[in-house]
């Protein structure tokens, strides 16, 4: 099977994919400050070292965090996101999009309606910030429950055909939200895991 190498800005994405693949050959390298100085966008240092990461490292790349993803495919990197908004598109709208970051709005926002090319994905965004300090105490399972709530709430108040999980972190909340909706709900860890293997 092909090496693929990852860029992770959290722990937990490296372990979620070991989980996902475990047949496959994994190398991850995890950078939880490179987040944090992205939050207020990403300067020319950040973006060297970002680069630099990826073209020193063996097979193919896959970028876990969707604020830095657009650097990450400028030096050669798959986006994590890429194949989950490729599957939205082939769904079709109106999609509802969940995301935490607002780093990652607009990166989430332009990729959705790159992979929709001329069509409108009739787009409604989910502001789900005020959970992630669940994600970063470390509490997963609090973290999902709460993102899966209110996207069920949405989904109740209206139509939608498919759910967009925008962050990786947030694909805990996909399987409870599966036990509650019929409506299609794309988690990008396990599609680009389907994708890349």
């Amino acid at each position: 099977m092909a090496k693929l190498s990852l860029l992770h800005t959290a722990q937990v994405h490296a372990d979620t994919f070991d989980r996902l693949a475990p047949e496959a050959e994994l190398a991850h390298l995890v950078r939880p400050d490179w987040l944090q100085r992205a939050q207020g966008g990403i300067d020319i240092t950040l973006r060297r070292e970002i680069t630099q990461a990826i073209r020193a490292a063996d097979g193919a790349v896959l970028c876990s965090c969707t604020t830095i993803g657009e650097v990450a495919e400028e030096a050669g990197a798959i986006r994590i996101d890429w194949p989950m908004m490729q599957e939205a598109a082939r769904i079709g709208g109106p999609v509802l999009m969940a995301y935490c970051l607002q780093s990652t709005a607009g990166p989430s926002e332009a990729l959705l309606r790159r992979a929709f090319g001329a069509r409108d994905p009739d787009l409604t965004c989910l502001e789900l910030g005020r959970h992630w300090p669940l994600f970063e105490a470390g509490d997963s399972a609090g973290f999902a429950a709460a993102i899966a709530g209110d996207v069920c709430e949405a989904l109740a108040a209206m139509d939608f055909t498919c759910v967009v999980l925008a962050q990786a972190s947030m694909a805990g909340a996909a399987e409870l939200l599966r036990q509650q909706t019929e409506v299609p709900v794309l988690a990008s860890p396990e599609i680009a895991v389907r994708a890349l293997l």
